[in-house]
């Protein structure tokens, strides 16, 4: 199946390619075949497809980028330890600090770090020349990173309050509630404990998802148009096209920051004393 629709994709591009107005085709929508791609190459019997090749390659790049920012720390900083320094420095205090706290949060930073650059650079790609595509657009990428810090919550909830205080954890166990509480506790277990990873999952790949359609309507609309009478109206897909592009970079930062800060939500939610 998914070969097939790989295919379907190519054709789509091809037919995307030669559709413009006034010349017999009718216009060239986006939709699910955007994302979907035939695989590149197999290593030890795994096919790599773009997206999968794009977050290896941003993978490679985040661990060049801090190794070489503080392999060798200087005290008076060169300018690519002084950026990594920067952002190391926004996650810890902007989003860390202020979510868990300085002495509960530290130990936590590493991996906030980690999320929120490989997310933001997941993002990034879609508007990279040549790439133009953001990996956390399918579902898998957010899915797994979502799955990490669910797994993180979970056994820090139990390690932190034992079995009973993480069930009443979970549960949102209250004896105030009366005759409701059952109720109460049967909601609460299923929204922490299955619709929380997925609405963690879906935020960042719904918003990733809606702006790369964007970026690509606006795109194809400005091939589309470049054809007789229809160039008067071209420059308005560009000028869309760029003003997408534009609003994009604030959103792929913006949803790296909520993923992270949903993350720790969740780990001091998971360090707090239930009442």
């Amino acid at each position: 199946m998914q070969k097939e629709l790989a295919v379907s994709a190519d054709q789509m591009l091809a037919f995307e390619a030669d559709c413009q107005i006034f010349s017999g085709c009718g216009f060239p929508a986006p939709g699910l075949h955007s994302f979907v791609f035939k695989p590149m190459f197999t290593v030890g019997g795994i096919e790599f497809n773009k997206p999968m090749l794009l977050a290896l390659l941003g993978t490679v790049a985040i661990v060049w980028f801090f190794w070489a920012a503080f392999s060798k720390p200087k005290l008076v900083p060169g300018k690519l330890q002084m950026v990594g320094e920067a952002g190391y420095d926004f996650v810890r205090r902007g989003i860390v600090y202020e979510t868990i706290g300085k002495k509960e949060g530290e130990k936590y930073v590493p991996l906030m770090v980690a999320l929120f650059f490989f997310v933001w650079v997941m993002n990034l790609w879609s508007i990279i020349p040549f790439a133009q595509f953001p990996v956390t657009s399918v579902i898998a990428f957010p899915a797994g990173l979502a799955i990490i810090v669910w797994l993180v919550w979970v056994s820090l909830t139990f390690k932190r309050h034992g079995f009973v205080g993480a069930f009443k954890n979970f549960t949102g166990y209250d004896k105030s509630l009366g005759p409701v509480l059952p109720l109460a506790m049967v909601i609460e277990f299923f929204s922490n404990l299955l619709v929380r990873p997925f609405t963690h999952a879906v935020r960042l790949f719904a918003n990733m998802f809606a702006g790369h359609l964007l970026i690509v309507m606006f795109t194809i609309a400005t091939w589309y148009f470049m054809n007789g009478l229809g160039f008067i109206y071209a420059p308005v897909g560009f000028v869309m096209t760029i003003v997408m592009i534009g609003f994009e970079l604030f959103i792929q930062a913006i949803q790296a920051y909520v993923f992270v800060l949903l993350a720790c939500n969740y780990v001091q939610g998971a360090l707090a004393e239930h009442h």
